[in-house]
């Protein structure tokens, strides 16, 4: 569900934890947690978060470093929570559950200009065609959905190469794999390339 500010107030209460210091305590979960199932279900839980409009400012929001925070690659950079970073991280990984989650993460939060700046700006785009690939078919269709929305006239290039058509093809026509895999791949064809399927 979707939510608002006064939402917001009324779920968080006087005593609550503010949005953007929830987060900013997840991502320091994440890297401190000893365990990969640990970063699994962090990240799990930061995906949650990304689909929701109400947060698409805290994902990149100004944060002023205090002495709990540890200074690492996904909590600031300049200042900044990089929850779209360790998204784009975990599909570095070999854990096909990080990947997943990460994946679908930046599937949830790319439809916002803002963040889909940040994904191309990070070399997103090579990493979610890598994830055309995947053997889990969830990955599969973060991949195609995240493609779906960051393809545009300044990453067409690197999306719409013969090789990921014809692989967005394939899903399109595939048997078996549910409606809505086909679907989406299909979705794709008809917005970006109407003309060559």
């Amino acid at each position: 569900m979707f939510t608002n500010t006064q939402r917001q107030e009324e779920r968080t209460g006087k005593y609550g934890t503010p949005r953007v210091q929830y987060l900013q305590e997840l991502v320091a979960q994440f890297q401190n947690a000893s365990t990969e199932e640990s970063k699994e279900k962090i990240v799990a839980n930061l995906s949650n978060f990304a689909y929701d409009p109400y947060n698409y400012t805290f994902m990149r929001q100004f944060i002023m470093p205090t002495s709990s925070v540890l200074l690492d690659k996904w909590i600031i950079i300049h200042n900044q929570l990089n929850v779209l970073e360790l998204f784009l991280d975990c599909i570095t990984e070999s854990n096909e559950k990080l990947i997943e989650f990460g994946v679908g993460g930046i599937c949830n939060s790319c439809v916002d200009p803002a963040n889909a700046a940040v994904i191309i700006k990070c070399d997103g785009i090579p990493l979610l065609v890598q994830c055309l690939s995947s053997p889990v078919k969830n990955t599969v269709k973060y991949a195609l959905g995240a493609l779906y929305y960051l393809c545009n006239e300044s990453t067409k290039e690197g999306i719409l190469r013969p090789e990921v058509v014809d692989v967005i093809k394939r899903y399109a026509a595939a048997d078996g794999v549910g409606v809505s895999f086909t679907n989406l791949a299909q979705a794709f064809l008809d917005k970006h390339v109407p003309e060559k399927h």
